[in-house]
Order: structure tokens, then C-alpha cells, then sequence
């Protein structure tokens, strides 16, 4: 509970001696960067030759958190408070006078009295056709009546104030922070693209690039998310959807995405976002990392509910361009306006809220898409990062806050010499890129006939992205001018594609041809790449269709099973999804064997920034990470047991009994939130097939007695709080502390364990290492100072458990505790659950060393605490574990 942060006074009396007191900090890099002494600006790591201004802080001002913004035709920006107004800001020149501050005018919208709010709650602004475009996300109640929607305000009378509002179309599902939310104009000015995430429906459209046949098309047994997130919430997921000026016509470009908060387009009209990853999840799978993502037309991008998310190897999805890792994405732009170094200029911007990085995406053209390179550009801790854009004076703007965090506005520019910039056009992008241009125009149904050649012609495309686009332009033909094509195809990979999309648009007519068709395919001589297109082909074939395959599935188990296992990861999980379908008398034997066995690729799904980098930049989640690395999931097993988990045929009691006893052994591994639930849900699963007679062992075996009665977590044998709890104050916490008699000895000691404390601090002899020994703290230090070091953890800093923070020279920055250093090394450990793990890094490389100003310890672990668990675990830490200190004595002893 103490961890990192405690009251300087507090650390040098425990005597805790760590060998980052002796490492020194620098506060100039080797190119001349002096820190301000503002925190708020010295927390930033910027590139050479970039400058940052803090420009304002809404909440200083009770102005809300701010989470969205744009600029007018003025010239000025307007911004969105999370839960409340917008706000209209004349902003002071470049380099100003850090006295000089902007001119903020809260908008009244339609003559409104406060504490009503006229427009608001907005996650979305866009300024465009006169007009101030307002992305709601909310549920109507007496502050605001509008509902989650898009509404379009206007100022019609030439006052200079936003009077009119215009509803124009609200948006159903259950949306907050999954649902609706950016807005861009179009690169040629006249429609507006806008984003949103997968609790939100897809409304009806007047187009569809993306064929409205989308469907979970996943045979891997479905375990939904163990504590309910999203568990409603089916296909097709996230969505992006063109609109006009008006929002009466609507097209769907994309979807498939979990919740892509913004988008961009480049120079020549290709789209981007940032998708996020869903952290529960985590060593799992089915792990989907935040991506960076081209979002070409009628893309599809595979999110499914639990643990259905598609891999991105099958071909109906599209990969990402770069997976960036944990994290919460928020705004993406492009610095195409700024003036900026051409790198910089060219390159796309990506907002992680969670951990306080603005990613530059060097993005360069190669075939259909683009090669992407990541930089961390501006980094900070604490950073919440919500929106940014370009200013008209060519300056980056971003606002950080979100959930009624602090929020503050900044502004980022370059001061050195701009060359002539030359900006990309179509001219210079490669010949795959043009043809999928081509063929997206084919993508609207009643495309001319024309189409259907091109398409075909460029199914077995070499290049990913030119391949999905001429399948998508294929299904936008009429099936009956390709059904029989499809089928006497001769080609193995247009067969291949093609019949993925007679499985998503045929009948069940055609599914006997369809895979005796397939099945004539030399398996053997096919690219794993093109192995991995057929199997999934077959697989949704089998879902959409799975009664009119009966025919001809022994014939498919007698295809497939010679094949199984392949040595290739990916390759087996569709192989043994497949012939577990099917029933192949020895899947389960073969499946077995590989969950046993089955080794994780090091660089599937690899990421830029690596989970033990941000550890000690966000304590809310970064204490979540270090206890997973700590001790990952086998992912590739996991996958296994799940499958094994939906198995009913082909089982003996010695295999129930290696796959129950893998189950409990699994339990002991720490993945996201939601992995001791899954584990369960699969062991569950499996024991609804076993015989009655035997569920009762199986159950024992299989680690029943280790769960909670949810099965969601490692149950807990000690004393829970039983609250209710609050958000606990300094001023609230020390009056209820102040008298101390007739506490509880044994709750005091299960609310230290409950409240993690135990978890990094030793009383008595027992708990952990990672900090200080508690066992003296109440013969030192007043309660007061305990419940500081307690509820505000960043508060006060103690050196000997601070961060430190080294800027590098390539751009990036490493956060973790200075562990030691010599003339030519900084040692660096960035897991205080595996501190051994240290980490070398040059000083040829840092350009800065700095302190970090976050504390590791997570605030708030007493919220959970109602009042008497809280003087009980006062007591307890006071009493240094002693269960005969006066503070657990009666109160007539006390008073004696």
C-alpha cells in the first residue's frame, strides 16, 4: 500500500537503503534542453527542437475535463467538457508571456439556464459547412435532454452565437466511452467520416462497402467475457460511416473494430484509426493488442465478443499496420498542416490515454497499404491524453483529462527551419495501391458488370490488400453472374477466395459443390499463408452452413486430419477447431497432446512498445502488468483447452484426467482481469460432457475448490471488506481514526491483505519486498502521515523509491527505478514483481535523466473500506502487526 511514494521523513526513518539514493540526475541533456521548473512541462519528453506550452487548465477554472476539440473558421478553438459544456478559446500567438492566457467563453446553446446544458457531453467536434458538428455520448436526464447522437448546431443569425439545433440522427445500443465518437471532413470538403465504438448499432445506411452479411463466423467455442463486458454486443463491432453535410445520406465504409476513437486521413484519402485492445484479455489468445490500422473500403477488422475476436491472419479481416501494445487510444491525426520537419509533418499521430504517449506513424507506401514505423514523439507521466488537432498556426494542440481527471491544454511547435515540403499525391504510390483504388470503386452494389472481371482477375493478387478489395468488389456482384465460376475454378487461391465469399452470400445449395470443390486443392502445395485462407474458408462455411455440409464431412475429416498437427501454431488452432467440429475420431488425442506441449510464438502479434515499458507509467494499470509478466498464460495451450473445452466426442478417462489436472494448473498463471474466468468457463464447459457419475471428481480435479462461486477470480480464504466504501479523503479518513481502542486484531490484518498492501510490504516478518517494512511505522509517524502516504501516494516522492525517466536519443523514453549506474550504464528495473530483472542502458544513448512525479502505489486502495475496516486497518498498521499494542485492547484497558 506504501509502495514508491511515502513522505520523505517517513522513508529515511524506516533506514531503507537503496542504491538509487546514490544515482545522479542530470537536469540538461546533451543538447542544451533546460527543465523549467514547471512539472507540467518538464513531465514531457519531446524531440529536439520541438517546444511546449501550457496553455490553460480547465480545471483550475471549474471548466470540466476536456476531451474533444476543434477549431472555427475564426480561428478559434471550441472544446467539450466530458460531462458538461463547450467552450469557446481566442488563443494567445506562439511564445507569448506565460501571463498571457486564453480568452474562455463558456457556450450557452439555445438560452439555457445553468446548471442546464444546451449542447454538450460531446466525445466529438467537427467545424465544417458553417457549423459546429457535436458527437453526444449520454442518456438524457433533467442537466441535458439530448440523447448519444450526432446533432449539427448553427449560428444563423450572425450574433456570433451557436442558436439552432438540429438533431441529426440518434445513435441506439449501449454507447459511454464504446460509443459513438470522432468526426473528419472528407479530403475533397464535402461529406464527413465519423467513428464509433462496438456498443453502439450499426444504423441503417443507404449504402454498405462493407456487404451487410457480417456474422461471428467463429466455430472456436464461445466463452463471452466472465464478467460481462460486452457480452450483448455482436457483429460487426466498432463501425465508420460516411455522411453528407445534412446526415440524411449515410454509408458504411468499415467496421470490425472494438473502439476505434478517432480517425485520419492522408494526403491522397486513405483512412487510418487507432483500435484499442481489450486489457482483460490479456495472455490470452484471443489478445488483440491497440493497433494502428489502414482502414481501406469495405474493410472488416474481426472484433467479436469474449473470446471470439478473429485472428488477423484469416483472410475476411485485415491486419494491422504496426500492433503498439497495452494501452487506451484516443485522438490519431495527421501533421500534414503543421510546421513541422517533413518527417514529422508526414507522419500520423496516435493518443494513448492510459499511458501518456503520442506515437509519430512514419508511415511509407508498399503495395496495396503502407509500411509503418513507430516513434514515441511526446511522452509524459501522468498524461491522460483526449484530443488534439493542428492549428491554424501550424502548432500541435492536445488537451489531456478525461473521467473528471485534471485536465490541461498544451501547445506544441517547432522552432527551428522548415524546408519545402513536397506532399504525396497518387503519383507516387505504388501500382497495387492504384489497382485497389480501381477496384473500391466496384465496391457499391449495382457495380457495372465490368467489375466482376477485374475482381476476378486479382483474387490470387499477391499483395493482401489488393486480394481482400477485389473479393469485396466480387460480393458486390450479383452471386448468380459467379456461383458456378466459383466452383469449376481451377486456380487453388481464387478458388480459395472465392468460395469465401460464396459462403458468406451463397445457400446452402451450394455448399456440397462449394467444398468438394475446395477439396480437390493439393493441400500440400499450397504457402501456409494460403493453407491458413482455406481453412478459415471452410470454417465459414461450416458455421453459416453446417447442416447442409453433413454430406460430405467425413470427407473433409479424411482431407484435413493428415494434416494435423503442422508445426505451425496458427495453422493448428484452425485444424483443431476443424476436426473438433467435425468429430475426427482422434482430435481430441492429437489436441491433447499439443496442449501439453505447444510452444507460444515469440512474435506473433509483436509489439512496439513492450508491456514491462509501461509498468511505472500509469499506477492504475501498470501494477496490473507487472503481476501478469510476472507470470504470462501460456497463450498457444490456452487456445488448446478451450477447444477441448467445447469437445463432447473422443475422449478416455485418462485424457478427462490430463486435461482437468492442466486445467488447475493453469489457474496458478496471472493474465488480464478476465482469465481465471475463462479458464473456468472452458473447464466448465468440459465437464458438462463428462458422465454424471464422474462430475464430481472431475470437478475436485479440475481445481473447483481454488474459485470463487463466480469462478471468476482465485478465491480469497481471508476476511473481504464488506463496505460500502467511499472515495476516502485525507480530511474525510482522519477524524474516523483519530480515537483508536477495542480494534480487531484479525480484521485489521485481513483488511492489509485485502487492500494489497500485503502485497509490496512486510509487517512482522511477513508480506512482500518490494517496499519498505512496516512493522516500525506506528512508533514514528502520526496518523495523519499515514493516511497522506496512503490516499495521495504521488503526494511526496522518497528517493529511494521514485522513477526515474531517460529520455533517449532515438525518440523513445524507458521509465523504471534507477537501480544503480557507472561511467558508462544506467541499470534500470522496470518490475517491482520480478525486481531482479534489470535492464542495461547506455548513457551514449539518454539525452535526459529526470524523476518521474507518479508513485507506483495505486491511490486509492482503501476506497473499499467502510469506516470500521478502516480504524481496523489503522490499527493494525500502527500497531506493527502486534496483537497486544494497546490499540486492540478493550476500551476500559485502553482507558487504564
Amino acid at each position: 500500500m506504501f509502495l514508491k511514494r511515502i513522505p520523505k521523513s517517513i522513508a529515511v526513518l524506516l533506514g531503507v537503503m537503496v542504491l538509487a539514493t546514490a544515482c545522479e540526475k542530470s537536469d540538461e541533456t546533451t543538447t542544451g534542453r533546460k527543465l523549467t521548473g514547471n512539472p507540467k512541462i518538464d513531465k514531457l519528453k519531446l524531440p529536439d527542437g520541438f517546444e511546449a506550452e501550457l496553455l490553460y487548465s480547465p480545471g483550475e477554472n471549474d471548466q470540466g475535463s476536456w476531451v474533444a476539440m476543434t477549431f472555427d473558421d475564426k480561428g478559434r478553438m471550441i472544446t467539450a467538457d466530458q460531462y458538461g459544456f463547450l467552450y469557446r478559446l481566442e488563443l494567445p500567438p506562439i511564445g507569448s508571456d506565460s501571463t498571457v492566457k486564453p480568452k474562455v467563453e463558456k457556450l450557452i446553446i439555445g438560452g439555457v439556464d445553468e446548471p442546464q446544458v444546451g449542447m454538450g457531453y460531446a466525445q466529438g467536434l467537427l467545424y465544417a459547412f458553417n457549423s459546429l458538428y457535436v458527437m453526444v455520448n449520454h442518456h438524457s436526464n433533467q442537466i441535458f435532454e439530448k440523447n448519444t447522437g450526432l446533432y449539427r448546431i448553427q449560428d444563423l443569425d450572425g450574433d456570433d452565437q451557436f442558436e439552432t439545433v438540429s438533431t441529426i440522427r440518434t445513435l441506439e445500443g449501449s454507447p459511454g466511452e464504446h460509443g459513438p465518437h470522432s468526426m473528419k471532413l472528407t479530403p475533397d470538403g464535402k461529406s464527413i467520416v465519423l467513428s464509433a465504438g462496438n456498443h453502439v448499432d450499426v444504423p441503417e445506411m443507404n449504402r454498405y462497402r462493407l456487404p451487410r452479411v457480417w456474422d461471428e463466423d467463429n466455430l472456436f467455442p464461445l466463452i463471452k467475457d466472465p464478467r460481462g463486458h460486452a457480452n450483448s454486443r455482436m457483429a460487426p463491432g466498432g463501425w465508420i460511416a460516411k455522411i453528407d453535410p445534412e446526415g440524411k445520406d449515410w454509408e458504411l465504409i468499415a467496421a470490425g473494430f472494438r473502439n476505434e476513437f478517432d480517425i485520419a486521413f492522408n494526403e491522397v484519402g486513405d483512412l487510418f484509426t487507432y483500435d484499442s485492445d481489450m486489457e482483460w484479455d490479456f495472455g490470452m489468445p484471443w489478445y488483440r493488442p491497440t493497433r494502428i490500422l489502414h482502414v481501406p473500403s469495405g474493410a472488416e477488422f474481426g472484433w467479436r465478443t469474449g473470446d471470439s475476436k478473429w485472428s488477423p491472419n484469416y483472410p475476411d479481416n485485415l491486419p494491422a499496420l504496426v500492433n503498439i501494445g497495452q494501452g487506451s487510444p484516443t485522438n490519431v491525426m495527421f501533421g500534414t498542416e503543421a510546421n513541422f520537419p517533413d518527417k514529422y509533418k508526414r507522419a500520423l499521430y496516435a493518443f494513448d490515454w492510459s499511458f501518456g504517449i503520442i506515437y509519430a506513424m512514419h508511415l511509407t507506401p508498399n503495395g496495396g497499404t503502407y509500411d509503418a514505423k513507430a516513434e514515441e514523439f511526446i511522452s509524459g507521466s501522468p498524461l491522460p491524453l483526449t484530443d488534439g488537432t493542428i492549428g491554424p498556426d501550424g502548432a500541435m494542440y492536445f488537451a489531456t483529462g478525461g473521467r473528471r481527471l485534471e485536465s490541461d491544454l498544451y501547445r506544441v511547435y517547432y522552432k527551428g527551419d522548415i524546408d519545402t515540403y513536397k506532399p504525396l499525391t497518387m503519383a507516387d504510390m505504388p501500382e497495387e495501391a492504384k489497382i485497389r483504388r480501381e477496384l473500391e470503386s466496384y465496391h457499391v452494389d449495382g457495380a457495372p458488370s465490368e467489375g466482376l472481371e477485374m475482381a476476378w482477375n486479382n483474387l490470387d493478387n499477391k499483395d493482401r490488400f489488393v486480394q481482400y478489395a477485389a473479393r469485396i468488389a466480387l460480393e458486390h456482384q450479383p452471386v448468380a453472374s459467379w456461383r458456378d465460376k466459383a466452383i469449376s475454378e481451377t486456380n487453388a487461391v481464387k478458388k480459395t477466395q472465392a468460395a469465401l465469399a460464396l459462403a458468406r452470400h451463397g445457400s446452402n445449395a451450394d455448399v456440397v459443390p462449394m467444398l468438394k470443390s475446395l477439396m480437390e486443392i493439393d493441400y500440400s502445395s499450397l504457402s501456409d499463408k494460403e493453407k491458413q485462407d482455406l481453412l478459415r474458408t471452410i470454417e465459414v462455411t461450416l458455421y453459416r452452413h453446417d447442416a447442409a455440409a453433413n454430406p460430405v464431412k467425413q470427407d473433409l475429416v479424411a482431407y484435413l486430419d493428415p494434416n494435423f498437427p503442422s508445426n505451425d501454431n496458427m495453422l493448428d488452432r484452425s485444424l483443431a477447431v476443424l476436426l473438433t467440429h467435425l468429430d475426427a475420431p482422434d482430435a481430441v488425442e492429437k489436441t491433447l497432446a499439443l496442449l501439453e506441449t505447444a510452444k507460444d510464438d515469440a512474435d506473433y502479434q509483436k509489439t512496439f512498445t513492450s508491456s514491462s515499458d509501461l509498468v511505472f507509467r500509469n499506477p492504475q494499470y501498470g501494477m496490473d502488468i507487472a503481476n501478469m509478466l510476472a507470470n504470462v498464460p501460456p497463450a498457444q495451450q490456452t487456445y488448446f483447452a478451450t477447444v477441448l473445452g467445447g469437445a463432447d466426442h473422443g475422449w478416455t478417462p485418462e485424457m478427462r484426467e490430463e486435461y482437468f489436472t492442466w486445467i488447475k494448473d493453469a489457474f496458478k498463471y496471472k493474465g488480464g482481469r478476465s482469465y481465471v474466468g475463462f479458464i473456468d468457463r472452458a473447464r466448465k464447459m468440459a465437464l458438462e460432457n463428462v458422465p454424471q457419475a464422474d462430475f464430481a471428481k472431475y470437478d475436485e480435479m479440475s481445481g473447483a475448490a481454488l474459485l470463487t462461486s463466480n469462478g471468476n477470480d482465485i478465491a480469497n480464504t481471508g476476511i473481504q471488506p464488506e463496505g460500502p466504501g467511499r472515495r476516502w479523503t485525507v480530511e474525510e479518513a482522519e477524524p474516523v481514526v483519530e480515537v483508536l481502542a477495542g480494534r480487531d486484531f484479525e480484521r485489521g490484518k485481513a483488511m492489509f491483505q485485502a487492500t494489497l498492501c500485503s502485497s509490496c510490504h512486510t509487517m512482522g516478518g511477513e508480506g512482500g519486498i518490494i517496499g519498505p517494512d512496516l512493522t516500525q511505522l506506528g512508533t514514528r509517524f502520526s496518523k495523519k502521515d499515514i493516511l497522506e502516504a496512503t490516499i495521495e501516494p504521488s503526494k511526496t516522492i522518497s528517493e529511494q523509491y521514485e522513477a526515474t525517466v531517460l529520455e533517449l536519443k532515438d525518440g523513445g523514453s524507458i521509465v523504471g527505478r534507477m537501480i544503480d549506474q557507472d561511467d558508462a550504464n544506467y541499470y534500470i528495473s522496470q518490475n517491482p514483481f520480478a525486481p531482479e530483472t534489470i535492464r542495461t542502458v547506455p548513457k551514449n544513448t539518454v539525452t535526459l535523466a529526470k524523476e518521474s512525479d507518479v508513485s507506483i502505489m495505486l491511490p486509492g486502495l482503501i476506497n473499499r473500506l467502510n469506516e470500521e475496516e478502516l480504524k481496523d486497518l489503522m490499527a493494525y498498521l500502527i500497531s506493527g502487526g502486534n496483537e497486544n499494542n494497546e490499540v486492540f485492547q478493550n476500551n476500559a484497558t485502553a482507558e487504564k
